[in-house]
């Protein structure tokens, strides 16, 4: 499997977390089965597979959409962080990308960027001893709009003190790329070298 390419000069790398850094997702879709399950509703997984780069808000807004159901999200959320965060000793770095982060680790200035909750994001990179790397962490709930609109990552590029055109993005979602085209950024989309499964 080839590695990523960096030709073009850069001041700044910005990565998502989930799917990108750690492969998170078969303990979010475990977790949000579990917060779901008392209601007698079950998320289909290749449903859920084709919406891992949404936000949690807009997955369960799809998912209401899907089933004609109404949900309480912000309870639906306080039942599915334990499912998740019960499980990180589940969850994987993803080597052909962490790599990259230490290979850069005090050359440049790096953040995460993520449509995940902070807490859950920053317990990933903890497990995984990903954390330390990086000099700022975004997500979705520090910025008006999420993935794909590009607030999260023009906020990671401010506080890393870097100018878009000079940051590249890691992302393995349509939405995440399309962020980062939005905020003026070069990406790489981490699909081309690395399949789940």
């Amino acid at each position: 499997m080839s590695a990523f390419t960096l030709d073009e000069p850069y001041a700044g790398l910005i990565f998502d977390c989930d799917g990108t850094l750690v492969d998170t997702a078969p303990v979010h879709f475990y977790a949000v089965n579990e917060a779901l399950k008392p209601l007698g509703l079950e998320m289909p997984e290749d449903w859920y597979y084709a919406r891992a780069g949404l936000t949690p808000t807009a997955l369960f807004t799809d998912f209401e959409e899907l089933t004609g159901v109404t949900l309480d999200k912000p309870d639906l959320g306080r039942r599915y962080a334990p499912f998740f965060t019960g499980n990180l000793d589940k969850v994987r770095e993803i080597a052909v990308v962490a790599d990259i982060a230490r290979a850069n680790h005090g050359k440049v200035p790096m953040a995460v960027g993520s449509n995940g909750q902070l807490k859950n994001v920053e317990a990933t990179l903890r497990v995984t001893g990903l954390l330390g790397l990086f000099d700022h962490v975004v997500t979705a709930e520090q910025v008006e709009h999420g993935k794909p609109a590009p607030d999260v990552y023009l906020e990671a590029a401010r506080r890393i003190g870097v100018a878009p055109a000079e940051c590249i993005v890691f992302e393995d979602t349509d939405e995440g790329l399309e962020a980062a085209l939005r905020a003026g950024m070069m990406s790489r989309d981490i699909r081309e070298v690395w399949k789940k499964g």
